[in-house]
């Protein structure tokens, strides 16, 4: 019998400080080259596109995560792992609860290497589902006294900052604007769908993280390359998906392309990270396998 997970299941099962704990380890094992993580892959299907990212951890499984960009709602990934010796599926997990998730605790592990030990406030931009899933984890690594967010909805920021506080718990406020929400916080996230600059870099205070999750292409970026040019230090958790864009990547052909590090490499040890006081800009762009990663172990 297969075993298949719904998002109810995903939800019951994987806690905020167990997903990190399990994308840190995917991580350092992506570093170590135990996790094979390839640049994700589609294909055109006339109206949409159907999108792969592939994995396979050494001597164990072998699997893959399918998302579609048609104009369907809600839709439904669909994430496979196979077992590496028989090649006999182990489990499936079907909805949209595993991959956000992932992300989020990707997010928080970056913020636990990245941000100073002390930082506490945050700005949101960005109320979708990544928004809530980098609160949901950074809560775990990091005591938030203040929490500001913005969107453009004047409802969905009251509704999101609501819910933040009756689930999590944490102080939140929504700000009238993206500047009021980001400016002078020790904690930036960045989580739209909009394809132009959604912050001014001058907005961003000396010493932050940001992290920054929506489009990050040519012609298409939430942010622009000014933003990772004042920063100290920059990361990502996949160098090898930043070059395989289609359109490239928003840094490719620039100076600020050829600084950023990986954020396994800064785990492990191998690339020293960020000084005190040092400001970093983490670009998330989803390392491939950690889906699968994550599957893997809530299988057990």
């Amino acid at each position: 019998m297969v075993t298949v997970l719904t998002d109810s299941d995903i939800a019951a099962r994987l806690d905020a400080r167990t997903a990190v704990g399990w994308m840190r380890s995917a991580l350092l094992a992506g570093h170590r080259g135990e996790l094979h993580s390839p640049p994700r892959v589609s294909t055109s299907l006339g109206d949409g596109r159907l999108v792969f990212t592939t994995g396979a951890l050494e001597g164990e499984w072998y699997g893959y995560r399918s998302y579609d960009s048609f104009d369907s709602s809600p839709g439904a990934q669909v994430v496979v792992v196979h077992d590496l010796r028989t090649g006999i599926v182990r489990g499936v997990a079907v909805g949209n609860e595993l991959g956000p998730r992932r992300v989020g605790a990707i997010g928080a592990v970056a913020v636990d290497a990245l941000a100073s030990s002390s930082a506490s406030t945050l700005g949101v931009v960005g109320t979708g589902v990544q928004a809530w899933n980098q609160l949901w984890a950074i809560s775990v690594v990091r005591e938030l006294t203040e929490v500001t967010v913005f969107s453009r909805s004047v409802e969905r920021r009251n509704a999101f900052a609501a819910r933040v506080s009756a689930e999590l718990g944490l102080p939140v406020v929504a700000a009238p604007s993206a500047r009021e929400a980001v400016e002078g916080k020790e904690l930036v996230v960045l989580a739209t769908d909009s394809p132009v600059p959604v912050i001014d870099a001058s907005w961003i205070a000396p010493g932050s993280c940001v992290t920054t999750l929506g489009p990050k292409q040519f012609g298409r970026a939430e942010f622009g390359p000014d933003l990772v040019a004042r920063a100290d230090v920059a990361v990502t958790d996949s160098l090898a998906q930043t070059a395989a864009y289609d359109p490239p990547f928003i840094l490719t052909g620039t100076l600020q392309h050829d600084r950023l590090v990986s954020l396994g490499a800064v785990l492990a040890g191998d690339v020293p990270g960020p000084l005190p006081g040092q400001t970093v800009v983490f670009c998330s762009v989803g390392l491939a396998g950690t889906e699968t990663y994550l599957l893997a172990k809530l299988l057990g």
